[in-house]
C-alpha cells in the first residue's frame, strides 16, 4: 500500500480553498492524509486529535469499517440511479429509518446534497406549502441576526453572518431577521441553558405586526447556533418561537445541520428541546461526513398539501441529480446502524456534565471572557485585540495544531464539538491543552 505521506501534493495553486485564509495556509501548509476514530494523521505522521468531528460531521469519529464496507457493497452492486421518477430500496429503507429516529409528527424526507441545499429546499418548500393551501401572499421567509444556515442564495439571505453577506450585496427580497440571543452581560459562563433571554422570542411579534401575517411563509432558526460561536438558545425561548408561529400560520424551521444526530444528546435538537418544527434541514452527520448529502424532513401537514390533482402530475418541481443517491444512501444506512450500536444518539447527554466541568474549568484564564456549553459542543469566548479581531483566536487554532490538537474558531471563538465517540481522557487532553495556549496567548 502506498504510504500517503509520499502522495502528497508539490502544487497548492489551482485549489481555491473554501472558507480558508488561501495565502496564509499555502505559505505553511496543514495537510491531513488519514484518519482513525479520534485522530488524524499529517502529512509529517503526527496525530491530532479531533476536537471538531471534522466540521460538525463525523459524529460516529472516523474510519468506521461499517460505514466503509457499505459504501464498497454499493459501489459494486448499484453505483448511481436516477432520482426523477425512478427509485432504488436504500433510498426508501434510509428515510423510514430517519422517520423512526425523528420527533414524533415527523413523517416525510426529501433528499438533498448539503446542508446549504436542505435549507434552501426547505425555504422553497414553505413558500410552495403556502401557494397550495390558497394562501400565495406568504413568500417573507424571516431569519435571525448570527445565523448560519449555508451559502446558497436562499440561506445567505437568511443567514445573519456579516462576513458571510457582505460581499455579496443584495440577495433575496422580502426577508427580516430576529435579534440573536447573546446577551454577555447577563449569561455569561452560563452551564448549559441562560437564564434570560425567552422574550427575544416576542420580536417576532414585532415583525408580524410591522409585515403582517399573511405576507410571511416561515421563520428558520437553529435551535443551538453554532458556526455564529456556540449559542445556546435562552429557557423557553424555541417554545415561544413556536407558539407564536402557531397563532400566526407561520411555518417554523430548525436548521438542525449541526444539531442533528446526537449532538445535543438526543437524535435531534426539536426532542432535546421538546419543540416540534414543521421542517427540519440535516445533512453532515446523516452520513458521518463520509459522503454529501442533506435531507429536510418534515410533517404530514406539509407533505400532504402537496399531494393533490391528478396522479400522473409532479406535485413538487425541486430536486437535485443527486437526491437519495445510492452511494449517499447506504452510507447514510450503515451510519444509522453505527449510531445503535454504540449508542451515540444519547451519548453526550452521558458525557455533558464531564464535558461541562472540564470547560468551565478554562474560566479565568488569560483573555477569556465567557464559555458556553451543550451536550458535545463547547464555546470558548476570548477577548479580542484591539484593532485586529479574530486575530488571537486564530493564533489559538495554530498554537492547538501545533501540539496535536484540532479545534475551529468562529471570530474570536474557540468552537468544540468532538466526535461523539470521545472519552474522558481526550476531553482531558483537549481542554488541557487549550489551557496551555490560553496561558501563552498574547
Amino acid at each position: 500500500m502506498t504510504d500517503a505521506r509520499s502522495i502528497a501534493p508539490n502544487d497548492l495553486r489551482a485549489f481555491w480553498m473554501p472558507f480558508t485564509a488561501n495565502r496564509q495556509f499555502k505559505s505553511n501548509p496543514r495537510m491531513f492524509v488519514a484518519a482513525q476514530d479520534m485522530h488524524y494523521t499529517t502529512q509529517d505522521g503526527r496525530q491530532v486529535l479531533d476536537g471538531t468531528a471534522g466540521l460538525w460531521c463525523c459524529n460516529a469519529g472516523h474510519g468506521r469499517p461499517k460505514i466503509t464496507e457499505a459504501i464498497r457493497q454499493q459501489a459494486g452492486e448499484l453505483d448511481y440511479a436516477p432520482a426523477f421518477q425512478m427509485g432504488h430500496p436504500k433510498a426508501f429503507e434510509l428515510a423510514n429509518r430517519l422517520v423512526d429516529i425523528a420527533p414524533e409528527g415527523i413523517d416525510h424526507v426529501f433528499y438533498t446534497n448539503s446542508g446549504s441545499e436542505s435549507v434552501d429546499t426547505a425555504l422553497k418548500i414553505a413558500i410552495a406549502y403556502h401557494r397550495a393551501r390558497g394562501e400565495g401572499t406568504r413568500t417573507r421567509l424571516i431569519g435571525r441576526e448570527r445565523g448560519y444556515h449555508g451559502v446558497n442564495f436562499g440561506g445567505i439571505s437568511v443567514g445573519g453572518i456579516v462576513a458571510n453577506r457582505k460581499h455579496y450585496g443584495t440577495l433575496l427580497t422580502g426577508v427580516d431577521h430576529l435579534p440573536h440571543t447573546h446577551q454577555p452581560d447577563l449569561n455569561a459562563f452560563t452551564r448549559g441553558q441562560p437564564q434570560h433571554g425567552e422574550d427575544l422570542a416576542d420580536e417576532l411579534e414585532r415583525l408580524v405586526a410591522l409585515h403582517d401575517a399573511s405576507t410571511i411563509a416561515a421563520v428558520i432558526v437553529e435551535p443551538m447556533a453554532g458556526s455564529t460561536g456556540v449559542l445556546i438558545p435562552p429557557k423557553g425561548y424555541l417554545k415561544r418561537l413556536r407558539e407564536i408561529t402557531k397563532k400566526h400560520g407561520i411555518l417554523l424551521i430548525f436548521d438542525e445541520v449541526i444539531t442533528g444526530f446526537g449532538r445535543l444528546g438526543s437524535p435531534f435538537a426539536a426532542q432535546h428541546y421538546d419543540v416540534l418544527p414543521d421542517m427540519m434541514t440535516t445533512a453532515k452527520g446523516l452520513t458521518n461526513g463520509v459522503i454529501p448529502m442533506g435531507a429536510v424532513l418534515c410533517t404530514s401537514d406539509i407533505h400532504d398539501a402537496f399531494m393533490t390533482g391528478p396522479e400522473n402530475m409532479i406535485e413538487l418541481f425541486h430536486g437535485y441529480t443527486y437526491s437519495g443517491n445510492p452511494m449517499a444512501a447506504a452510507a447514510g444506512i450503515a451510519t444509522l446502524d453505527t449510531y445503535a450500536e454504540d449508542g451515540l444518539l444519547t451519548r453526550a447527554a452521558e458525557l455533558a456534565p464531564y464535558w461541562e466541568d472540564a470547560l468551565h474549568s478554562l474560566k479565568g484564564l488569560p483573555h477569556v471572557i465567557d464559555i458556553r456549553n451543550t451536550g458535545l459542543i463547547g464555546g470558548i469566548e476570548l477577548e479580542p485585540i484591539a484593532g485586529a479581531p479574530t486575530k488571537r483566536a486564530f493564533q489559538a487554532f495554530l498554537d492547538c495544531y501545533d501540539r496535536g490538537v484540532l479545534v475551529r474558531t468562529t471570530g474570536d471563538i474557540i468552537a468544540l464539538s468532538p466526535p461523539l465517540i470521545i472519552e474522558k481522557s481526550h476531553i482531558d487532553t483537549l481542554v488541557g491543552t487549550i489551557a496551555d495556549v490560553l496561558k501563552q496567548l498574547d
